[in-house]
């Protein structure tokens, strides 16, 4: 028999859903241990047709006798609780009907009825088309014991325009609260300061301010998104009537793949680094597999390096971060962002920089065990490493074979829960190691630029090969190799075929599957008539130029800089290294989604659901495949989206901000009106690789336009990574919007001799295809010439 109703403190998480948003959400506050108004659900099974079954009535009738029994006098509130009501997504806030302050029996049957019929209102109608949901689900009713409330108001736990977590604000009014939400009484307003809480507001509430502050916190990080409160003060005593998700502040709707996670606060939003190596709007399984991998690692909350989603485009939400060195270092957010700069580039100086205010003390607790597991895993794997390295490329060629013959649906989910998934971790954290070794030559580098100057560091660290082959220079080097004999096409294929523009989306296909890629390479290189290996001996001759002008100036650090050069050289091999196999064993999942797909029957389309979504369809739960038609249409609606800002700060429509002519490239403040950036005769970005160069812009959107590249014309692209690499030793310089002094095309770029600018962040609304330009990588400047050609076709 269907449950047809059940107190706050017998409602099973199982049923939780059954009793509807608020339902479920009282339920478990109560059980919780909040100071919750003792109540019951009435589930939907209690009506047929517009009427209660007669057991359904008697249910009820004893649960009243047990809280009249509790509080002689009771008076009751009667609210409705539909599925989806105060979700993240729906708050049908004022939709329902609501029936207070009735007592007997018969007034608290006909406002249950009066609640259940509402589900046909207008409104309810209205509400659910502006929503652009479906028929009309479920209601339950909630039945709660009613506080008589001297004062009565709302607490949101962030700001529900702003997205800041500053501080939560809320309004009272002495009396009901329902005056408050219909808007019939004038409100006293009030905040509640972080991290502490501190009261700000009329004094008449102060003395319970500390007794809400402290519950909505708790909850809020339950829940872990910002909520909205009710509350009221009864003879003295605080209570909480109900909590929702603040619906303004939703990430959006994972079913359809419409996420902005801009949305969800105000922070700051940076690409300059993750970019690169993710330029593409990133499909569901994309998402989310890189998504489970920054979780596993992440030890701030909130906070993700890898998997920042807006509207399909990865960045990453350093105000987390940010605010983390703020609160257990005590440093303004200007210092912290001056030393997170150094890795994902400077900041412009008058852009907002949102602050989580965590708590200190809160943060180390929450922190601590997180810490733990990521050292445990870092050292683990530093072990490991050198023989995980060694052993990566035949593991993904045997894994590639053995999924080539896989036929049943339950091998194929065995193999990626026991072998491919943790593999995939393992080669992640591979990777982190190998990331955290950038220090080294982030040190050095600033070091350097003090003694002598910011040029002569960039020629001392273009040599950080060290004698042998970067895993990012392999794809370029390789081809001259493959000319000239010394690599055999399927040895070139085997070793750097993982490698692309688009590695880490899995939808799109690498070289290893196109057989015509490599000799249009080769092609393209004849044509150039330029050769990776020269360009590298000619760039050697300038380190050694460089190290013996160091040497000359500063006798006694000779051994010095050999040996920071050394240390720089290994950590920067390391990080490349780890980075090109954990591509490799990334590229793997591409087999196995296209092998999900062919045995279940639906084709590319699996690259439209998540990974859990994939793992449910292989053991026989098709229930996602249903929204795969609409994440599609959100995949397509992003790809025709403009690349977005390097940096953002605050929430961010792309939509909105797309229509804009005055929109700027570089970056977005939402607490500024936009403007387009003034022209100016100079681009300022970061210094990728010394050297200064006068020549025609080629602007190209992506690799696969490089044959329009000639010999010694400037590439000028949005980003570059890897996957470009083939196309550096034709370009006499490259310009990009996004990267880092560091990024690994800065450092190909760098190895190559090749100068450029990275990180300008407007460059290409600046410039076009025929601008001619001066190019100081050394300084990180572009500057425009005056004299113009006709535009190259």
């Amino acid at each position: 028999m269907e449950t047809m109703v059940k107190s706050f403190r017998a409602l099973t998480p199982d049923l939780q859903a059954l009793a509807g948003g608020k339902g479920g959400m009282l339920a478990r506050m109560f059980q919780g241990g909040y100071p919750v108004p003792d109540g019951f659900v009435v589930f939907p099974a209690a009506f047929e047709g517009e009427h209660l079954h007669q057991q359904a009535w008697d249910e009820i009738q004893a649960a009243l006798s047990v809280l009249r029994k509790q509080q002689q006098g009771a008076r009751f509130a009667v609210r409705s609780s539909a599925m989806g009501e105060d979700s993240t997504t729906a708050s049908y806030a004022g939709a329902f009907e609501t029936v207070l302050d009735v007592q007997t029996d018969q007034e608290i049957e006909n406002a249950i009825a009066t609640v259940f019929r509402s589900r046909h209102s207008e409104r309810v109608q209205a509400y659910r088309s502006a929503q652009g949901m479906e028929s009309p689900q479920q209601i339950a009713a909630v039945v709660q014991v009613m506080v008589p409330s001297d004062l009565s108001g709302v607490l949101f736990t962030a700001d529900p325009i702003t997205g800041s977590f500053t501080a939560m604000i809320g309004n009272f009014v002495q009396g009901l609260g329902e005056s408050l939400v219909s808007g019939e009484a004038n409100a006293s307003a009030f905040r509640l300061i972080r991290p502490e809480g501190k009261y700000d507001g009329p004094g008449v509430f102060k003395p319970y301010a500390k007794h809400l502050y402290k519950p909505a916190s708790r909850l809020e990080r339950e829940m872990g998104c910002p909520l909205d409160l009710e509350w009221a003060v009864a003879k003295g005593t605080l209570y909480l009537l109900q909590a929702r998700p603040i619906t303004t502040l939703s990430s959006g709707d994972l079913d359809s793949y419409a996420i902005n996670e801009s949305s969800t606060e105000d922070a700051l939003w940076v690409n300059t680094n993750v970019g690169e190596a993710i330029p593409d709007v990133v499909a569901p399984l994309s998402w989310s597999i890189v998504r489970a991998l920054d979780k596993e690692s992440s030890v701030i909350p909130g906070y993700y390096l890898w998997s920042g989603n807006i509207c399909g485009r990865i960045y990453s939400n350093l105000s987390q971060r940010l605010s983390a060195i703020t609160a257990l270092y005590g440093w303004s957010a200007q210092r912290s962002m001056h030393l997170l700069g150094e890795v994902f580039g400077q900041i412009p100086p008058n852009i907002h920089l949102p602050v989580h205010p965590f708590s200190r003390g809160q943060l180390i607790k929450e922190v601590f065990p997180k810490i733990l597991h990521f050292i445990k895993n870092m050292l683990t794997i530093s072990k490991k490493l050198p023989k995980l390295l060694a052993d990566t490329p035949d593991w993904c060629r045997s894994m590639r074979e053995r999924l080539a013959h896989v036929t049943t649906t339950g091998e194929l989910l065995a193999i990626w829960k026991e072998e491919l998934q943790p593999a995939t971790e393992r080669a992640w954290w591979g990777l982190l190691v190998g990331g955290s070794k950038t220090v080294l030559a982030l040190t050095l580098e600033e070091k350097l630029t003090k003694l002598a100057g910011k040029e002569d560091a960039g020629t001392l660290l273009s040599n950080l090969r060290g004698g042998e082959t970067l895993a990012s220079l392999g794809p370029v080097v390789g081809i001259a190799q493959v000319m000239k004999g010394k690599m055999s096409r399927e040895e070139y294929i085997m070793q750097y075929g993982h490698r692309s523009p688009h590695e880490f989306e899995l939808s799109i296909p690498d070289p290893s599957e196109d057989d015509d890629w490599l000799e249009k390479q080769i092609e393209e290189t004849k044509l150039s008539n330029i050769n990776a290996e020269e360009l590298l001996l000619k760039q050697q001759t300038s380190y050694e130029e460089a190290v013996k002008r160091f040497e000359q100036r500063y006798p006694r650090k000779s051994k010095w800089l050999a040996s920071r050069l050394a240390r720089a050289s290994a950590g920067v091999r390391l990080r490349e290294a780890v980075r090109s196999e954990f591509v490799r064993v990334y590229r793997v999942i591409r087999v196995f989604a296209l092998c999900a797909g062919e045995l279940t029957g639906i084709g590319n389309d699996v690259f439209f659901l998540y990974s859990d979504e994939v793992e449910a369809l292989l053991a026989g739960k098709a229930e996602a495949v249903k929204h795969i038609p609409a994440r599609k249409a959100n995949y397509a609606a992003y790809q025709a989206l403009p690349p977005f800002p390097s940096v953002i700060s605050g929430r961010f429509d792309p939509f909105t901000w797309a229509k804009n002519s005055q929109r700027r490239l570089d970056y977005y403040d939402a607490t500024v009106p936009q403007e387009k950036p003034a022209d100016s005769e100079t681009l300022q970005g970061y210094a990728g690789a010394a050297g200064r160069v006068e020549g025609y812009v080629r602007l190209l959107a992506s690799p696969e336009e490089g044959e329009r590249l000639q010999s010694g014309e400037i590439l000028l692209a949005a980003t570059t990574n890897v996957g470009w690499t083939p196309l550096f030793p034709k370009a006499a310089a490259i310009i990009t919007d996004v990267g880092a002094p560091l990024s690994h095309a800065a450092i190909v770029a760098r190895e190559l001799g090749i100068p450029a600018v990275v990180g300008c962040g407007n460059a290409t609304t600046r410039l076009k295809t025929g601008d001619r330009v001066i190019v100081d990588g050394g300084q990180g400047r572009v500057f425009l010439a005056n004299q113009k050609q006709e535009p190259l076709s």
